[in-house]
């Protein structure tokens, strides 16, 4: 059985910052869809970029 901090590669900066930088990357790819008449891509590309920010906003508070 592995804990939790086993599972980071050295210098990850966690899932914090990995769905921080995915919010970023779904922006972009969303805004792209959106620029070339994809609205359905958009759209869902959006709803994940959503995703992403709702496990960075739990883990920015909480405090131990």
């Amino acid at each position: 059985m592995t804990d939790e901090t086993n599972d980071e590669a050295p210098r990850d900066g966690g899932p914090r910052e990995a769905a921080h930088y995915i919010s970023g990357s779904l922006t972009e790819l969303a805004s792209m869809a959106r620029r070339h008449d994809l609205g359905m891509l958009g759209y869902l590309l959006d709803m994940a970029r959503l995703e992403a920010e709702q496990q960075i906003k739990p883990r920015a508070g909480h405090k131990l």
